[in-house]
């Protein structure tokens, strides 16, 4: 985006209007400057992850009465400008006794509260930290714009909401310079400050957030080989003669890289290699090569044959049981780039630019607008989890039959209810999983949270570990108490890790469930499936366990049981144990 012009952008958006459909993902951009430029830049951006954008905008400098009208919001975006605040005093600010600061202040951080407050129950909120950057500096000591911007910010640090995000735009204004940034001339005569460098550079900086709450991010990222993680050609300059090395100009930018895929492979991020290669070459690179940072212990798969990558690709998402749109291709080449890009499409590709300098800068700033980073537990023990995975796979082909096989596994499934400590995992499940996922809401940790300590919902989270070792928290169910009938209860939400597919987990969880629930006087539970692009293998999974259709809608199928006849077996092989139960 950032290499179009405006006038591109707006040709683009309006050619992806026709293309992207489904529901509305509703923003509401509250400010205290002008921002309207924004719209189209947003729009265009939300539009690339396959959303369908609505963008309102409040009030102009109305941010606290219009906070409280944003029920609806997919999202809030908030401008509290600094720049705007200082000017709307009638005084010169560095001018401003204490007295008069500390009652400006005081001000400010409760207008920040009441603002977050209507805020509370909105799924996502950003809020843009406070800059001086546009006020005029003193280079030689702090001034009074500085100061009050830092305290404000350390605030927002200190009490910001689960919900919100902070986006620290200084990072922006350093990065395209002020000039770039800043607009005098349409500042002063319509307050608008921003540049449209600096408003596509913003749309950037908070796709993230939409990503992660709308669960289009990846989750697996997968490399090349020669000219891609090291200098040169393994087959034709040898082991000695490629270059990966610190030391290195020409290896340099290869060892950063290396570095970056291992912390990737530590934060839970599926690290693979997709190559066009002998397989004992790139083996003997991994494990003898004195420069190599990137290891075997890193790598979950790899695809090193002389296939097309197309359908090495293919394959590697079908074993890791995700979309190929879940995976990131890095590559040198542009014609398998754009081979890639023809075949499977949904795959982000990023190839090695001319300038070897800016690689590594290129591949983390892809990690960072399209990966999960947020770490968790259950993701730095991710890359043993597949390849325990694999190990799974390898034994089924010594048995007979399936159940001989799923007996062998001996499973232990461990169920939480309402368990605060694991708010974090079940939030990232919500947002991310898509195959096994019967109604594909996303949630937040605030909302999460609300469900957890809510008296009139639950949420179920199932722990997975069998001889092979721990699969982690890879099932998450949450009920809620109609408040119209107490003994019926409705499944909001019903998901599961691709990783434990396959092993009966899913029916044993649910019969757990409905047990559960039939042992706390509830009489009769509904549920619902929503259908998307990628939950098909789904689609009949009630109607396989006994549930009633009820009706059908355009975009649900409503099911319904009495809860007296479960119908869905016992599998003896699947051991459960409750763990946890705080609200009862």
């Amino acid at each position: 985006m950032e290499n179009l012009k405006y006038t591109e952008i707006l040709q683009k958006n309006k050619e992806l209007t026709s293309k992207v459909s489904g529901p509305l993902y509703r923003v509401t951009i509250l400010s205290n400057i002008t921002v309207n430029s924004l719209s189209e830049i947003l729009q265009y951006g939300i539009r690339l992850n396959n959303l369908n954008p609505e963008i309102v905008f409040g009030n102009f400098d109305n941010i606290v009465q219009d906070s409280a009208n944003c029920k609806d919001s997919n999202l809030v975006i908030i401008f509290y400008d600094a720049l705007s605040i200082i000017d709307n005093l009638s005084a010169f600010f560095d001018s401003f006794d204490d007295s008069s600061y500390d009652d400006l202040k005081s001000k400010l951080l409760n207008e920040v509260d009441i603002i977050w407050n209507n805020l509370r129950d909105n799924p996502v909120v950003i809020f843009n930290k406070f800059s001086s950057a546009f006020i005029t500096q003193n280079s030689l000591c702090s001034t009074k714009s500085e100061r009050l911007a830092n305290e404000l910010n350390q605030y927002l640090l200190e009490k910001r909401p689960k919900n919100t995000s902070l986006v620290d735009i200084d990072k922006i204004v350093l990065s395209l310079g002020v000039k770039a940034s800043f607009d005098q001339r349409l500042y002063l005569s319509s307050k608008a400050p921003y540049t449209l460098s600096f408003l596509k550079s913003y749309t950037e900086a908070i796709n993230p957030v939409i990503r992660r709450n709308s669960g289009k991010l990846k989750k697996a990222i997968i490399f090349d080989c020669d000219n891609t993680l090291w200098k040169g050609i393994i087959g034709e300059d040898g082991l000695l003669g490629i270059d990966m090395s610190a030391n290195s100009p020409s290896g340099r930018p290869f060892h950063k890289v290396q570095q970056i895929a291992v912390f990737l492979s530590k934060v839970g991020v599926i690290v693979g290699l997709c190559s066009k290669n002998n397989g004992a070459d790139v083996d003997e690179v991994l494990t003898k090569h004195e420069d190599t940072v990137l290891k075997e212990d890193n790598i979950v798969i790899k695809k090193v044959n002389w296939e097309d990558k197309a359908a090495n690709l293919k394959s590697i998402a079908d074993e890791l049981n995700i979309g190929v749109d879940s995976l990131i291709f890095v590559d040198d080449s542009s014609f398998e780039i754009n081979l890639i890009k023809e075949l499977l499409p949904d795959v982000l590709c990023v190839q090695v630019p001319t300038n070897l300098n800016d690689y590594p800068e290129l591949v983390l700033k892809t990690a960072y607008s399209y990966l999960n980073l947020d770490v968790n537990k259950e993701d730095l023990k991710k890359t043993e989890i597949y390849k325990q995975q694999f190990k799974r796979e390898d034994s089924r082909e010594k048995f007979e039959s399936v159940e001989s096989y799923l007996a062998s596994l001996q499973i232990q499934l461990s169920v939480s209810i309402d368990d605060l400590s694991v708010l974090s995992r079940v939030t990232q499940l919500t947002q991310k999983t898509n195959q096994f996922n019967l109604t594909t809401r996303r949630y937040t940790e605030g909302q999460i949270q609300k469900f957890m300590e809510n008296d009139n919902s639950h949420v179920f989270a199932a722990t997975v570990n069998d001889r092979f070792g721990a699969s982690g928290l890879t099932a998450v169910c949450i009920v809620k108490r109609d408040s119209q009938n107490p003994q019926h209860a409705f499944i909001d939400t019903l998901l599961m890790s691709c990783r434990i597919i396959g092993r009966n987990i899913e029916f044993a969880l649910v019969r757990h469930i409905l047990c559960w629930l039939k042992e706390h006087d509830f009489h009769f539970v509904h549920s619902e499936f929503v259908p998307t692009k990628k939950n098909d293998q789904v689609q009949k999974f009630y109607d396989g366990i006994g549930f009633q259709l009820i009706r059908s809608a355009e975009n649900s199928n409503y099911y319904s049981m009495d809860i007296s006849k479960i119908q869905i077996p016992k599998f003896d092989y699947i051991n459960i144990s409750n763990e946890i139960f705080t609200k009862d």
